[in-house]
């Protein structure tokens, strides 16, 4: 009877071969290529909700600030810690010292002025990878947000609504007083 040497029947069995190797790598890239976009996408949505988030904390703190000085602060550092001593006007320390700074989450937010009160912007500081709306917001409270590089302002949608739907709004009919 005719054995095959031990040496060549542990050598056939012993590992992988390169194409049952390469078959895995393929599996697994195209598992990747699958389920990266959708990762990307969500992180992407979750700074976005973060950004909006910040933006009900500044509201928040504009309200408590006016409610203290008298008038609304004018920029993000007003609302901040302050840089020494006791909280004031010029550091009230209604919010983070990240946020005060002007950049938080990867969004960028400026506050401003206005005769009425304030206004916001906020962007995302790398357009596309950090976020792919801009953000308005004054002291009404509503935050209205436009799909794309621009900054967003008054005349955009409000959050949750679609232009379409802020169209039809404006452009309903009123109904005529009863008599």
């Amino acid at each position: 009877m005719f054995q095959a040497p031990k040496r060549n029947r542990r050598q056939r069995n012993s590992g992988f071969s390169l194409i049952e190797l390469l078959i895995v790598i393929a599996i697994i890239l195209i598992i990747l290529a699958v389920a990266l976009p959708k990762l990307t996408s969500a992180r992407r949505y979750a700074q976005e909700m973060a950004a909006t988030k910040a933006i009900t904390t500044i509201h928040t703190a504009e309200t408590q600030y006016y409610s203290q000085y008298g008038q609304y602060a004018t920029a993000l550092p007003q609302l901040g810690p302050p840089a020494s001593g006791a909280p004031g006007p010029n550091g009230a320390e209604l919010i983070d010292r990240d946020l005060a700074s002007g950049e938080k989450g990867n969004f960028k937010f400026v506050l401003q002025q206005t005769p009425t009160g304030y206004a916001l912007t906020v962007a995302p500081t790398a357009f596309g990878t950090s976020g792919t709306h801009t953000y308005f917001s004054d002291q009404s409270m509503s935050i209205h947000v436009h799909s794309g590089q621009e900054p967003a302002t008054v005349n955009d949608p409000l959050l949750g609504e679609s232009q379409q739907q802020q169209q039809q709004q404006q452009s309903a009919p009123t109904p005529a007083p009863a008599p």
